[in-house]
């Protein structure tokens, strides 16, 4: 399959960007050929529609959802391209639409999603309340969970910037999880699917981001809702959007996911799992921290109030202001800093990157002012 082509036919090129709201997806959902199968499944606290759409009608049963967390938006824009791939490549759809039925929520938290939070209206974290289920979008999620009994569940969210591959200055662009089930992590016949997926997905990814995919932290939370899934034995995948370079509205992010989930859809349609070997899930690196979004040395050149050799280490903080997320820079390290990788570097001594500062507002009154 030629990924790049596909992905080019099916994006949904009208929505883009990180600020990603039930007003912009309810128009695309209304006008795809699917449109008939789209159906409202609840409400938010505050009373937004929960929609959800229904595909395909084999056997094999999908649950998929996005922006739990309503400031994680790279994977709704995904799945509204990997549904309009559905309706737009019929020869390479078809066998997904005929060996699988899935029910997909592009978004459950909508009041989040409009206020770019990561709780819903009540300030909770619904990936936390998997247990509880004391929120209307945890109940929604669990009744769908419930009464479709899926054979797979796609959990699909953003990471933060600060994620590099194991300890290599490589970003981790993408990063999967195959949820444990119990404090030993031990890998049962659904958790070993789940990781035999990412198998899958990780070959495919290495073709496009070579070093860039990364394994989440497998620490046992019965709380979220993967965990959870999991511990009632079904395959759950953990996908998480993370950084790549000056990707910032996570555009390129969106086409990896693309990717992943038309894998991962075309391995599950033509029951090829038990060709991916667990051992190489192994072998996936877990996800550091050492990313900054930005390094600033020799600021001492300008301001004195810096030491000498001593480095800033800046994270952006996500805004939103005016319908549109904007990044504010703000300083979270100082020193060597010799342990940490950056996005961007900036050297003060170069006249060319104090230039660069200078005409970056936000960041010089940051540094400076």
């Amino acid at each position: 399959m030629n990924f790049e082509k596909e992905y080019e036919n099916s994006k949904v090129k009208s929505i883009k960007g990180r600020y990603i709201k039930n007003d912009d997806i309810f128009p695309f959902l209304e006008k795809t050929i699917f449109k008939n199968k789209v159906k409202e499944i609840g409400k938010s606290v505050l009373g937004a529609s929960i929609k959800m759409i229904t595909l395909g009608q084999g056997n094999t049963k999908i649950l998929m959802w996005s922006q739990m967390h309503g400031n994680e938006s790279t994977t709704t824009k995904a799945v509204l391209d990997f549904i309009q791939f559905l309706e737009k490549s019929p020869n390479e759809s078809s066998p997904i639409l005929n060996n699988c039925t899935l029910n997909i929520i592009p978004i459950l938290n909508p009041d989040g999603a409009k206020a770019y939070t990561r709780v819903n209206a009540n300030e909770i974290d619904l990936n936390r309340d998997a247990q509880d289920r004391s929120q209307p979008e945890s109940k929604i999620l669990r009744k769908v969970y419930d009464d479709f009994k899926p054979d797979f569940c796609f959990n699909l969210h953003d990471q933060r910037t600060i994620f590099n591959v194991g300890e290599t200055d490589k970003p981790a662009t993408v990063s999967f999880l195959a949820p444990a089930f119990n404090k030993e992590r031990s890998i049962s016949s659904s958790r070993k699917k789940s990781m035999q997926l990412i198998v899958g997905m990780n070959r495919m990814l290495q073709k496009f981001i070579p070093g860039q995919v990364g394994r989440y932290d497998d620490g046992f939370n019965g709380n979220c809702v993967g965990d959870a899934f999991q511990m009632l034995k079904t395959p759950t995948i953990l996908f998480e959007s993370g950084h790549y370079p000056e990707d910032y509205d996570r555009e390129k992010t969106r086409e990896y996911i693309f990717y992943a989930i038309l894998t991962a859809m075309n391995v599950i349609a033509y029951d090829d799992i038990d060709t991916f070997n667990i051992n190489e899930y192994e072998e996936i690196p877990e996800n550091g921290k050492q990313f900054l979004d930005v390094i600033v040395t020799n600021a001492n050149v300008v301001d004195a109030k810096y030491k000498e050799g001593e480095s800033l280490g800046l994270l952006y903080k996500e805004v939103l202001s005016n319908n549109k997320v904007i990044f504010k820079p703000n300083v979270v390290e100082k020193g060597k800093l010799e342990s940490f990788y950056a996005h961007k570097i900036y050297n003060c001594l170069n006249s060319n990157d104090l230039n660069k500062i200078k005409n970056n507002v936000d960041l010089w009154q940051c540094i400076f002012v």
